[in-house]
Parts: structure tokens; C-alpha cells; sequence
């Protein structure tokens, strides 16, 4: 899928930097101080691109348990989505592909309350037509949580067979696996929208205008409309297939609904594969940030030694687990259900509907 920590990779540069001021501070009798690991340095440098919205809460006051049986995705159908859908082939912005990744996911939630978002957006390339898929699934109370993926491929390796199993493809196959559990229920609490982002992948290279197009335009319609203040929480999906699963906490989300995450992790006895390692991630989540919703990017950004897959023809379905599919995709589950436990500690930290 398309990785917007490509600006925010660790640097191997930046490591011999710190060796080097290491070894020569006691020489010029520098004062002694403990280095910033790497995931540190990139946080440091990236905060000015942190969103600005109000202090979040925190889950002290969350502590009512959910009720009713827990929900689980089916991993073997999951793993079959993930490889239906990257058997498309390249589905980068104005390929063949896009359109038919669009058809693919019609059909699958050919039952289900499914809108499209339709819109034309200026890139380095010009005028790009691009679409997201929003299939909604009612709830017994008032407000959404979505989830979202982003369902294009890296546009720069467009003269290539990059396919994007995991980056794109293993979120997408997961969120239609959640539809299967949602599908046919009466949701107690909350609805649960799933949001298929076109254009996350920058189109030259990543830059604040050029990267995040679906969810840009997406954030800003339901600022327009009103929905924007519905929203309890915008879980995001992002490089969740790989076999060696480490998700990372990333310091652009909601530091609360992370907290929550990692509760629902534990509570499900996958806490090892979260939160190990802490980075800053430039995702779809962004410009809900910046519009006050509580957010969380589940992503794990070492895909291979040194991240070397990501954005690579090496991105192959060899290389994803149905086992870290089911992780992902039940700690999201078991997410949903915490926040609804919680309910009337959310209402008083939704954002404001704009106007």
C-alpha cells in the first residue's frame, strides 16, 4: 500500500551522525547527554506536521466492559480477499487497474449501503480522476466509528508489476472481512463505515499536496455535510499483512484511542504485536486529525530488514500471513466494541458538527 512515511524512513545517515557526535563529544568536552533513538529523532522532526486540534482524553474513565460475545474475521477468507484484489494487478491512479479495483469492491458490497465519492484532483500529472468507496453499516446509537484503507498502488512504479499485496492489499482484504461479520446485523451501538481511499500514493513524490487525495477530499465532504462531527473514531489500516507482525504506536494518532487499541490487544492476548517501537506516520488519518477526530494508524512499517519490501516489486502475497490478518482484524473488532462499551465517556470528546 501506498506508505507515507516514505519522507519519515529511519536514515541510516542519521544513525552514524549520532555515533559520530558520540565519539567526538568527549574530545571537545561536549556535556554528556543519552542520544535519541532514531524513532525519536524522526518524531522530533516531523512534529511540526502533528495535528492541532484540542487535548485529547485519556481512557481513564473508560472502564466498562463489553457485552455479548466477541467478533472474530475469518482469516482463511480474509487472505482470499487480499489475494483476489491484488490479483487485479496495479491499480495506480489512471490505470486500468483503478477502475477495475472499483468494480471488485461493488461486488463484494454489492448488499451493503454502499456510496461512492467520485472527484477529480490536480496532481503533478494534471487532472486525476479518483474514487472512494464507502460502505456503511447502521448502528443502534448516534455516531460513526469508520475504518479506512487505501486501495490505490505507488504511481512512480506504474512501468512496473507492483501489485501492493501488502501495502493496499492486506488492509483492503481485511476491511472486507470485517464487512463479512457486520453484514446482516443489527449493530448494537455505534455504525460502522468502511472507507475504500483512492489516491494516497503521491503522485512525484511525497509532499503535503501531493499524497492523501481520497482521504483529503473525503475529510473535507463530511466537514461540508455535517458528518465530520458524528464521527467517534477513524481507525486506519495500513501494512498489516506482513508474517513478522509489529504495529507500531504512532505519535500523530490519538494517544487515548492508541491506549485502547492496546487494551483490546491484551484483552485478546496479541499485545506483543503492538506498540513495541514508536514513529510518526503521515497517513489517512491526517486530515481527520486536523479535523478534530479521535485517530489511530495501525500500520507496521518494517516490512523486511530496514523496511526493504516497501515500495518494491518484493511487495509480493509471500510474504503476508493470514495469521497477522486475523490479529489486526480482531484487535479492530474488539476496539469497536470497547469504544461502544464506553459510549457515554465519548460523547463529551466528539468533535463539533461544522457547519
Amino acid at each position: 500500500m501506498s506508505l507515507r512515511h516514505r519522507s519519515l524512513q529511519r536514515s541510516s545517515f542519521l544513525i552514524l551522525a549520532v555515533v559520530f557526535v558520540l565519539w567526538l563529544c568527549p574530545l571537545l568536552g561536549c556535556q554528556s547527554s543519552k542520544p535519541a533513538a532514531p524513532s525519536e529523532v524522526k518524531a522530533q522532526t516531523s512534529s511540526e506536521n502533528a495535528p492541532s486540534g484540542p487535548a485529547p482524553t485519556s481512557t481513564q474513565g473508560m472502564t466498562a466492559e463489553p457485552t455479548g460475545a466477541p467478533m472474530h474475521i475469518d482469516p482463511a477468507r480474509a487472505m482470499q480477499y487480499v489475494k483476489e484484489f491484488v490479483g487485479i494487478g496495479p491499480r495506480w491512479v489512471g490505470s486500468k487497474g483503478q477502475e477495475k479495483a472499483s468494480a471488485y469492491l461493488r461486488s463484494k458490497l454489492k448488499n451493503d449501503n454502499l456510496e461512492e465519492d467520485a472527484f477529480v484532483a490536480d496532481t503533478p500529472a494534471g487532472k486525476l480522476a479518483m474514487k472512494n468507496l464507502v460502505a456503511k453499516f447502521p448502528g443502534s446509537n448516534e455516531g460513526i466509528i469508520v475504518l479506512g484503507t487505501h486501495i490505490d498502488t505507488n504511481y512512480p512504479l506504474r512501468d512496473t508489476n507492483y501489485a501492493g499485496a501488502n501495502d493496499g492489499g492486506s488492509s483492503t482484504g481485511l476491511l472486507l472481512a470485517i464487512a463479512d461479520q457486520l453484514r446482516g446485523k443489527k449493530l448494537e451501538g455505534y455504525s460502522v463505515w468502511l472507507a475504500f481511499l483512492d489516491g494516497e500514493e503521491a503522485i512525484d513524490k511525497w509532499t503535503e499536496t501531493d499524497s492523501l487525495y481520497g482521504s483529503k477530499h473525503l475529510a473535507a465532504k463530511w466537514r461540508q455535510d455535517g458528518t465530520i462531527g458524528n464521527i467517534k473514531a477513524f481507525l486506519l489500516a495500513d501494512m498489516i499483512g506482513d508474517k513478522d507482525l509489529e504495529i507500531e504506536r504512532d505519535t500523530n494518532s490519538t494517544p487515548w484511542l492508541e491506549d485502547l487499541i492496546y487494551k483490546a490487544a491484551t484483552r485478546l492476548s496479541y499485545q506483543s504485536h503492538f506498540f513495541d517501537s514508536t514513529d510518526t506516520m503521515d497517513d489517512d488519518h491526517m486530515p481527520f486529525a486536523r479535523s478534530s477526530v479521535p485517530v489511530a494508524d495501525l500500520i507496521d512499517f518494517s516490512y523486511g530488514y530496514n523496511n526493504a519490501y516497501h515500495h518494491t516489486t518484493e511487495d509480493t502475497l509471500n510474504k503476508l500471513s493470514p495469521r497477522s490478518l486475523q490479529i489486526t482484524g480482531d484487535v479492530i473488532l474488539e476496539t469497536i466494541r470497547l469504544l461502544n462499551a464506553n459510549a457515554s465517556h465519548l460523547s463529551s470528546t466528539a468533535p463539533k458538527t461544522s457547519s
